[in-house]
């Protein structure tokens, strides 16, 4: 029997690993299109890598049966133009973009769930006079209309405040915003999105709750979920401190996400692709809100899947990418809960000291089911990491399970104390 050939957009040996545990992987061979390092951690523009990898499919000799990814922008707008050059099952590039575009999707989120949407503006950066023509009420974000891991994204309290991160984002703006740009040329903006591109902000309103996702994805035209995520803070509020499987909102909060989510899917016109729906769930007045929709599942997630159902989200990806009803399993796995934490870092440093190896390797032994992935080396200062956000610096990500919520968080105390980070201190990046 021939393999079919699945290429995974910048894959990484910890996600072959999970693919590996999909049903039936042994009909699947799975090959890295473009690497982590270019899709990543280059920056290269748009264009050249949309280039690079149809040159690597190109000379393929074999079948081309699915493309995946797991990555944000550009995978993600790279990932639906590939697939429709090959015949297979693909979501428009239009639809994403009025995911993606963070002032587009507000406009289109607005047209079906007004209720749900918060004050927002386009802003451009470069502007002089932006801080004078802004009508929305202090406090609110500042977010460039693309960018991801809330790089760029600010908390703004005052005109003082509102200048210095304007200027903070003029400089920095362009290492997503032009590659962006190139995507937005490939279709016919509306008349109010013409001319608000990759270098522009948009400025919302400040939502608060707790935040929430569903996951799931859309074939044929149905819309389907598999599981629902709360996105827990951490005690400042504007970073997160972990990522838990499942949910433990109520299941009427749920079902509503789930609905939502359904008709924000269907105005944009989204199908054949998998997404995740960020909401924030006012518990007091129980407003719903919609924070984004991601047009991809999300590898954050492919652990958890695997530790509570017993099988990762990307048995949903592939299936989806072959145009098939994916088969997904519940309540399966070893544990009853499971998170990723960000393990975080307040304020510039020199790193001196990482967890070795064989360090690593106790914890997992001491730990039933931890993962740790470093997101940092010995002599790296935290200011050169890419895309984090304005508050904090995250030095490594732990996957972790339990059989109750304070199992799961007892078992993360555990893994901190077993993780020996050493920092010089250096001038913090922010007053």
């Amino acid at each position: 029997m021939n393999k079919l050939n699945v290429f995974v957009m910048g894959l990484t040996d910890f996600q072959r690993q999970e693919l590996e545990s999909v049903a039936n992987a042994e009909q699947y061979c799975f090959h890295s299109l473009l690497t982590p390092e270019e899709v990543v951690e280059e920056q290269a523009m748009f264009n050249d890598l949309l280039e690079r990898a149809r040159q690597q499919l190109d000379s393929f000799d074999g079948s081309i049966d699915a493309i995946i990814s797991h990555w944000d922008f550009p995978t993600s707008c790279l990932v639906p133009l590939l697939r429709a050059e090959h015949g297979l099952p693909a979501p428009s590039l239009e639809s994403l973009l009025k995911c993606e575009h963070k002032y587009w999707a507000r406009l289109e989120q607005a047209k079906t769930a007004p209720q749900s949407v918060p004050p927002f503006a386009a802003v451009d950066p470069f502007d002089p006079n932006s801080a004078d023509l802004i009508e929305l009420d202090y406090p609110f974000w500042l977010k460039p209309i693309k960018a991801f891991s809330s790089h760029l994204g600010f908390y703004i309290e005052n005109r003082e405040q509102f200048e210095r991160a304007l200027a903070e984002t003029r400089e920095q703006i362009g290492e997503i915003g032009a590659s962006f740009d190139q995507v937005l040329a490939r279709v016919d903006l509306p008349p109010e999105v013409q001319g608000i591109g990759g270098y522009h902000c948009i400025t919302e309103g400040i939502l608060t709750g707790i935040q929430s996702a569903p996951e799931g994805y859309v074939l044929n035209g149905e819309v389907h979920v598999h599981g629902l995520f709360d996105m827990v803070r951490d005690k400042n509020g504007k970073s997160f401190s972990h990522l838990q499987y499942p949910s433990q909102l109520p299941e009427s909060v749920q079902q509503r996400m789930i609905e939502k989510a359904e008709k924000i899917l269907h105005q944009v016109g989204f199908d054949n692709g998998c997404f995740n729906v960020e909401y924030l769930w006012d518990e007091d007045t129980d407003k719903l809100w919609v924070v984004e929709v991601n047009t991809r599942i999300s590898q954050s997630h492919s652990d958890l899947f695997l530790k509570v159902d017993g099988m990762s989200n990307h048995e949903i990806a592939i299936s989806v990418a072959l145009g098939q009803q994916p088969e997904f399993p519940h309540d399966k796995g070893r544990f009853n809960i499971a998170a990723k934490f960000w393990v975080n870092k307040y304020g510039d440093a020199r790193v001196t000291r990482v967890p070795t190896a064989a360090e690593l390797a106790a914890l997992e032994r001491t730990i039933p089911g931890a993962h740790v992935e470093l997101e940092v080396e010995e002599g790296m200062l935290l200011s050169e990491l890419q895309h984090q956000d304005a508050y904090r610096y995250v030095i490594a990500e732990a996957y972790l399970g339990g059989q109750s919520e304070q199992d799961l968080l007892d078992n993360y105390q555990r893994c901190r104390q077993m993780l020996p980070f050493e920092f010089r201190e250096e001038h913090s990046r922010h007053a």
